[in-house]
Protein backbone atom coordinates (compact mmCIF):
# COMPACT_ATOMS: atom_id res chain seq x y z
CA UNK A 1 0.00 0.00 0.00
CA UNK A 2 1.51 3.27 -0.92
CA UNK A 3 2.08 6.43 1.14
CA UNK A 4 -0.58 8.95 -0.16
CA UNK A 5 1.01 12.57 -1.35
CA UNK A 6 0.24 15.44 -0.12
CA UNK A 7 -1.21 17.80 -3.29
CA UNK A 8 0.05 21.60 -2.18
CA UNK A 9 -0.19 23.50 -5.79
CA UNK A 10 -4.20 24.55 -6.20
CA UNK A 11 -3.72 23.34 -9.46
CA UNK A 12 -2.85 19.87 -9.19
CA UNK A 13 -5.22 19.79 -5.73
CA UNK A 14 -8.21 20.57 -7.99
CA UNK A 15 -7.37 18.34 -10.50
CA UNK A 16 -6.73 15.36 -8.05
CA UNK A 17 -10.36 16.65 -5.87
CA UNK A 18 -12.37 16.29 -9.58
CA UNK A 19 -11.24 12.58 -9.82
CA UNK A 20 -12.18 12.39 -5.84
CA UNK A 21 -15.31 13.68 -5.94
CA UNK A 22 -18.09 12.30 -3.26
CA UNK A 23 -21.23 11.30 -4.17
CA UNK A 24 -23.03 14.34 -2.94
CA UNK A 25 -20.20 16.75 -4.64
CA UNK A 26 -21.48 14.52 -8.11
CA UNK A 27 -25.25 15.01 -7.52
CA UNK A 28 -25.10 18.67 -7.30
CA UNK A 29 -22.86 18.51 -10.36
CA UNK A 30 -25.49 16.65 -12.41
CA UNK A 31 -27.85 19.77 -11.53
CA UNK A 32 -25.13 22.34 -11.77
CA UNK A 33 -23.21 21.28 -14.97
CA UNK A 34 -23.99 23.00 -18.06
CA UNK A 35 -26.03 26.33 -17.29
CA UNK A 36 -29.07 23.99 -16.27
CA UNK A 37 -29.06 26.29 -12.84
CA UNK A 38 -30.54 29.32 -14.18
CA UNK A 39 -28.22 29.44 -17.06
CA UNK A 40 -25.57 30.36 -14.99
CA UNK A 41 -22.29 28.81 -15.41
CA UNK A 42 -20.90 27.19 -12.23
CA UNK A 43 -16.81 25.28 -12.38
CA UNK A 44 -16.04 22.59 -9.94
CA UNK A 45 -13.37 22.07 -8.09
CA UNK A 46 -11.61 25.53 -8.54
CA UNK A 47 -8.62 27.01 -7.50
CA UNK A 48 -9.23 30.33 -5.92
CA UNK A 49 -6.13 31.94 -4.62
CA UNK A 50 -4.45 29.35 -2.58
CA UNK A 51 -7.98 27.07 -2.23
CA UNK A 52 -9.64 24.80 -4.21
CA UNK A 53 -13.68 25.46 -3.88
CA UNK A 54 -16.11 22.97 -4.62
CA UNK A 55 -18.62 24.67 -6.69
CA UNK A 56 -18.13 28.61 -8.24
CA UNK A 57 -20.23 30.43 -10.03
CA UNK A 58 -18.56 34.03 -11.43
CA UNK A 59 -21.22 35.56 -12.78
CA UNK A 60 -23.23 35.76 -9.11
CA UNK A 61 -20.05 35.78 -7.29
CA UNK A 62 -21.31 32.87 -5.27
CA UNK A 63 -19.20 29.88 -4.09
CA UNK A 64 -21.13 26.79 -2.87
CA UNK A 65 -18.91 24.13 -0.08
CA UNK A 66 -20.14 20.62 0.50
CA UNK A 67 -19.17 19.98 4.47
CA UNK A 68 -18.51 16.09 5.41
CA UNK A 69 -18.01 15.14 8.62
CA UNK A 70 -13.95 16.21 8.47
CA UNK A 71 -15.30 19.63 8.07
CA UNK A 72 -16.23 20.18 12.25
CA UNK A 73 -12.64 19.53 12.90
CA UNK A 74 -11.29 22.23 10.30
CA UNK A 75 -14.14 24.84 11.43
CA UNK A 76 -10.79 27.18 12.16
CA UNK A 77 -9.34 26.81 8.48
CA UNK A 78 -13.00 27.13 6.61
CA UNK A 79 -13.22 30.48 8.56
CA UNK A 80 -10.07 31.44 7.32
CA UNK A 81 -10.91 30.62 3.72
CA UNK A 82 -14.88 32.21 4.09
CA UNK A 83 -13.42 35.63 4.95
CA UNK A 84 -11.03 35.23 2.59
CA UNK A 85 -13.68 34.58 -0.18
CA UNK A 86 -15.71 37.11 1.34
CA UNK A 87 -13.32 39.70 1.26
CA UNK A 88 -12.99 39.38 -2.48
CA UNK A 89 -16.54 39.80 -2.82
CA UNK A 90 -17.88 36.61 -3.03
CA UNK A 91 -21.04 34.83 -0.87
CA UNK A 92 -20.37 31.30 0.79
CA UNK A 93 -23.12 28.93 1.04
CA UNK A 94 -22.42 25.71 3.09
CA UNK A 95 -24.49 22.53 2.99
CA UNK A 96 -23.77 19.19 4.46
CA UNK A 97 -23.07 16.08 2.29
CA UNK A 98 -26.15 14.49 3.85
CA UNK A 99 -28.67 17.35 3.32
CA UNK A 100 -27.44 17.07 -0.60
CA UNK A 101 -28.42 13.28 -0.98
CA UNK A 102 -31.45 13.44 1.36
CA UNK A 103 -32.71 16.94 0.49
CA UNK A 104 -31.95 17.71 -2.95
CA UNK A 105 -34.86 19.82 -3.82
CA UNK A 106 -34.19 22.01 -0.71
CA UNK A 107 -30.63 22.08 -1.72
CA UNK A 108 -31.10 23.23 -4.77
CA UNK A 109 -34.15 25.70 -3.75
CA UNK A 110 -31.52 27.32 -1.65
Amino acid sequence: MGVKRQVRDPVSRARHLRKQSTDAEKLLWSFLRRHQMLGYQFRRQEPMGRYVVDFVCYQRRLVIELDGGQHGEQAEYDAERTRWLESRGFRVVRFWNDAVLKETDGVLEA
